[in-house]
Parts: structure tokens; sequence; C-alpha cells
């Protein structure tokens, strides 16, 4: 039994769909199908029931999946311990993002491509709650989010800074020269607003109480960035985490009245097991840029 065949064994398990399999693969759906059948064969089992509409794994396969992740696990592991007893930096480092943190990750990743050229970095963009459930799975080996609302009990959430929910506008706007604002104010105007599935927004209709309907919504967005961009070049105010503004000298951050709502920037990562020493590394520089934002861009103090 070879180890790919339990690798391509657990992608079709997980997608249950034989051409995305292939897809994710890199191979033919043929070859990945020749591939299956040669495992099966080896076991003497059928691992997939499929038909023209559906593809299930059979009993066996449901016997087999747990201890095929398993195997594949402890081979990465093995592997990624004996490079890190080598001493040279090696493999593959597999870090989640969530977008508002773009600014901050693109300085690590500056700074460790060029003090380790021999680790490959593979970035995953998405929204938090995606990247969550991926680490769980052991699809990532860090994630940089604000500090999820639940606990999960296998993740550890390392705070970087803290950071609070403002209105931010261009420097031209009439409200630009406001200390703090009501939301009073902000009823008064056209807003962007992150999509709802972005952690802003949640912080922000948990301040609402849900409740949006007195708000001029204009536009709704899911990406910190185009939010920027949309407020950048328009009349329009949003209201989202601080540090989507940063570098973006023509626009203002100002706070909300009325209380702190505060977010706090982490590093996710799983409590147990091996840990690569190319993930502690980039977790050092990561820790550095954020000290240095915190001082440059006025972040709160650590968390």
């Amino acid at each position: 039994m070879e180890l790919r065949h339990l690798k391509y064994f657990v992608t079709i398990a997980k997608t249950l769909n034989f051409s995305e399999a292939a897809r994710r693969l890199f191979i033919s759906q043929g070859t990945l199908s020749q591939q299956i059948q040669q495992l099966e064969n080896e076991i003497g089992a059928q691992l997939f029931e499929r038909d023209r509409h559906s593809v299930i794994l059979t009993e066996a396969g449901e016997e087999l999946l747990p201890l095929a992740i398993r195997t594949i696990e402890d081979s990465e592991i093995c592997s990624n311990r004996m490079k890190d007893l080598k001493g040279a930096l090696t493999g593959t480092l597999r870090i989640g993002t969530t977008p508002s943190f773009s600014s901050l990750l693109s300085e690590t990743i500056k700074n460790f491509v060029k003090e380790h050229p021999g680790v490959k970095l593979k970035i995953r963009s998405e929204e938090a709650t995606d990247l969550i459930e991926m680490l769980r799975n052991k699809e990532l080996d860090l994630v940089l989010s604000f500090k999820p609302a639940m606990a999960y009990e296998e993740l550890e959430a390392e705070p970087l800074f803290r950071n609070s929910l403002c209105a931010i506008m261009r420097k031209d706007n009439p409200l630009a020269s406001r200390n703090v604002l009501t939301m009073e104010e902000l009823e008064k105007h056209r807003l962007v607003l992150p999509g709802k599935g972005l952690q802003a927004r949640r912080a922000f209709d948990r301040f609402l109480g849900l409740d949006t309907r007195k708000l001029d919504v204009s536009v709704e967005v899911n990406d910190p960035n185009l939010i920027m961009d949309i407020v950048q070049s328009t009349n329009l105010i949003t209201v989202i985490s601080s540090l989507a503004a940063y570098y973006r000298p023509n626009l203002v951050a100002i706070p909300l009245e009325g209380g702190n709502y505060s977010m706090t920037g982490s590093i996710l990562y799983l409590k147990d097991g091996y840990r690569k020493r190319s993930a502690d590394i980039f977790m050092e520089m990561l820790r550095d840029s954020a000290q240095i934002e915190r001082i440059s861009k006025g972040l709160d103090k650590p968390a």
C-alpha cells in the first residue's frame, strides 16, 4: 500500500467527487480511478459506491478513512521532523488569513521569503469560519484572524493586538474632523458595510442589536480591501476595523461613541501535535510585524 494511494483515497472521501478530487490532485480523472482500483485490489474491498449522480463511502471505506488520515499525518510529521533535524528550513508552510490582515501578512511574507528561500508558502484567504475549519482538519498550519467569538477546545488563539471598530471615510468628508461619532450621525450618511460573514460585521450587528433598518446601506461587500477602494473613491462611509484603513493616507478612522468595540488580532494554531520549525519562525516574524504596526499605526497595546 503506497502513501499516494491513501492521499488519493482521502481526497475523494473529503470531496465525494472524483472530478473535483482529480482537479485538486492535479491528475486526470482516469488516472485517479485507476489508482483507487489498485488500492481496492490490494486490500480486497470496494471503497466507494458511485453512480452517475453520487459517490459514497462503503463500510470498508468508512473504516479505512481515519486510518488513512492518521497515516498521512504521521508521514508528514516524520518528514518535517527529519528536515528540522537537518537544520535547513525547507518544506511547505500553509497559512490561512482573513482579508483584513493582508498588510500585516504581506510585510511578514516579504521578510520570510528573503530569509528562508527553501520554504514554500501556501497562502489561503477566506472567511474566518472556513479557515478555522481547515485548521481543525489540519489542512493549514496557521491562521491569521480576529479571535473567534466561540472557543474551540483544540485551538490556541495567541493575541497579537487589539483593534476597534471605527467609522472610516475620506479626509474631505464633513465628519472627518470629529473625534468620535454617534450612530445618529451615521444614520444621515450613505454607508458601505462589510458582508454578514465578516467578523467586523458581526461585531457591528451586535452593537446595533442586529437592527440596521435606520442605516442607509448602499453597498455590502465581503472584501475589506474592496470596501476601502469604494470609500476612497466615493463619499460613502464604512464601519470596520481601523486596521483596514492602514496604508490609505487619504482616509481617517473615527471611533464610535458608546463603548469599546474591540477585536483581538490573533494567530490561531492547533494546541496539540508537532508544529513545524518554519511555523515557529513565521509566527515570531508576525509578532515583530505586529509590534511595528502598533508603534507606527497607533494600534492598541497587545491583548
